[in-house]
């Protein structure tokens, strides 16, 4: 069967204060085709998880600072995050795997654990979570249908070159999160980024289509981080004149 990697990179943010496993993970995961980012305690890895769009979390439950039952509460509960959590932890009893799961996680896996079974945990998490996307992406009175690759604003179907078609996708399925430009780089051209802004004349195209033939912007820059899109724009977040 052809691994979910090999058409969508799947971008996973590793947080293990152990750095013999990380290094164990990265040259296993990395293989695959992963994306990878590394946290070694729970502040790092909340920092990471309120700044990046990561479509899976491997957590593992002991660690400096902030255990992984208490970063999961504060990611569900006060970050509103859902990103699909994997705990990793040398505890097997129910109680322990009980409690993880009443603390958000996903999915739980139990130290040593073979390397196959974790990237085939995480492939289970990752389409699981996309599965459950209704084919119709919709924020305001923008419409983006992925079955037929169709895009509607206020009842007008808008015209969007490929990498505008991508990039507006993602935004929408993060909607209202914040998706930092790595992840759009990443997403456009992977490993191969041209020189200069490229990133910054597709989202010019982009908002030239999505939003200056309507009355409110719906894309909107984080300074310094990256885009979302949203019917409002909050304190932190400035609107297309002020772009990156």
């Amino acid at each position: 069967m052809e691994s979910a990697t090999a058409a969508v990179p799947i971008r996973a943010l590793i947080v293990e204060d152990n750095r013999d496993i990380c290094a164990n993970i990265a040259m296993y995961l990395e293989k695959h085709g992963y994306l990878l980012d590394f946290a070694y305690n729970g502040k790092s890895a909340m920092h990471l998880a309120l700044t990046h769009v990561f479509d899976v979390i491997v957590l593992d439950l002991m660690l400096p600072g902030m255990d992984g039952l208490s970063f999961c509460q504060k990611l569900r509960a006060d970050a509103d995050i859902h990103t699909p959590v994997l705990m990793l932890t040398a505890r097997d009893t129910l109680d322990d795997k009980l409690k993880g799961f009443e603390a958000g996680a996903d999915d739980y896996l139990v130290k040593p654990f073979a390397l196959q079974e974790l990237h085939a945990r995480l492939q289970a998490l990752y389409k699981r979570s996309h599965q459950k996307t209704d084919k119709l992406l919709q924020v305001g009175d923008l419409t983006l249908d992925r079955s037929t690759r169709q895009v509607h604003r206020a009842g007008r179907l808008v015209d969007l070159h490929p990498a505008g078609m991508k990039l507006l996708q993602r935004l929408m399925e993060k909607a209202p999160s914040v998706v930092d430009r790595d992840d759009l780089e990443d997403l456009l051209w992977a490993d191969e980024r041209p020189d200069g802004d490229a990133l910054r004349s597709h989202l010019y195209k982009l908002r030239q289509a999505i939003d200056k033939p309507f009355e409110r912007p719906l894309i909107h820059t984080v300074h310094r981080i990256g885009y979302r899109i949203a019917e409002a724009s909050t304190a932190e977040v400035s609107t297309a004149e002020d772009s990156q």
